[in-house]
């Protein structure tokens, strides 16, 4: 449709102070890319626990913002000064536009799309060119779109910040985006995986993924103790922690001597009671992680190329029905990630 003779684009938008209830179709006019820009048709998008925490506002965006921080799609126009992309490229958002390698300082981590600036619930958006890698060439948009922030997370805790060798032990919780990704890219680098759930359904899903130690924490209340069994009394090399506080006392019973947990989630509150003297026993490591570095970003989609993995979607919305997109999400029914196609 026109408006003023200009096309007009479809996206959603969010009312303050948030709610999903709030969440209402818009119309934005496209912008023609400035010096060092590009126009991009989004195809896909995919949702993570910070785009609800967003929506829902745990996280305020302030009023009118288009959430979501991840965008796979297709460059329609390139700015001045622009040599990276061409029309035509097929892109990768972002999570972190300003992070572009090393570790983290306070100025990487700022312009979140879908949370300090406008996101990806967009048909076209136009962003810096510095915004987006290139797409993994054996994707599609919506494979392509669960990478940027939950593929990189896990990424990131098994290959950045974590010394692993093919042989040792990881500890995955649930089936969310970033415990499957992770089962995954564990998998690929020869890891062995211990996956926990309170599904037996999901247990055998995570087990055909290439889990080989299952345990259902509803049978099993101290499943950090059945993890350090099943590796023999070892312990396990590295727990990709997404429950925080709440599972931190099993996460620790489980962990080898030397063993890290990358602490990527909070879904069982904010903060909580650690013991500290047992994971100063075992000289383990507590390592905060929020997603990673463009470099990081190259590096994943390369392994990603090289190993041909397909990250596990659950099911596919359309735009116009993105808060239940979230309403699902919120069920915690899903396995893997739940996208949206623009």
């Amino acid at each position: 449709s026109y408006i003023d003779g200009k096309l007009d684009m479809h996206a959603m938008k969010l009312n303050a102070p948030g709610g999903l209830d709030q969440l209402r179709p818009a119309e934005i006019e496209p912008r023609a890319p400035d010096f060092g820009e590009i126009q991009v048709d989004i195809k896909a998008t995919s949702l993570n626990f910070h785009d609800y925490a967003v929506v829902t506002g745990l996280i305020p965006a302030g009023d009118g913002r288009v959430p979501m921080s991840d965008g796979a799609g297709v460059v329609t126009a390139v700015g001045e000064g622009v040599t990276t992309f061409a029309k035509g490229d097929r892109v990768l958002s972002y999570f972190f536009p300003n992070w572009a390698g090393g570790r983290p300082t306070l100025p990487d981590l700022l312009g979140v799309p879908g949370d300090h600036v406008d996101g990806f619930a967009a048909q076209t958006v136009t962003m810096p060119a510095t915004a987006f890698s290139r797409m993994p060439a054996n994707l599609d948009f919506e494979a392509a779109s669960t990478l940027s922030c939950a593929g990189l997370t896990a990424w990131r805790a098994l290959v950045v910040e974590t010394d692993l060798k093919p042989g040792d032990w990881v500890l995955v919780q649930g089936s969310g985006g970033v415990s499957v990704a992770a089962l995954q890219i564990a998998r690929m680098m020869g890891c062995r995986v211990i996956a926990t759930s309170s599904s037996d359904a999901k247990l055998g899903r995570l087990g055909a993924l290439g889990a080989e130690g299952l345990i259902n924490y509803k049978t099993h209340a101290n499943w950090g103790e059945k993890a350090f069994e099943l590796t023999g009394g070892t312990g396990v090399n590295l727990v990709v922690e997404v429950g925080g506080p709440g599972n931190l006392p099993q996460s620790i019973s489980a962990l080898a001597v030397d063993g890290c947990i990358s602490l990527i989630g909070v879904l069982t509150g904010w903060s909580g009671e650690v013991p500290t003297a047992a994971l100063m026993t075992k000289n383990g490591r507590l390592s905060g992680i929020t997603v990673g570095s463009h470099a990081d970003q190259a590096n994943m989609i390369a392994a990603v190329e090289a190993h041909g993995m397909q990250p596990v979607i659950d099911k596919t919305y359309p735009l116009a029905e993105l808060t239940d997109a979230f309403r699902y999400q919120e069920s915690q029914q899903h396995f893997g990630k739940i996208c949206v196609s623009l």
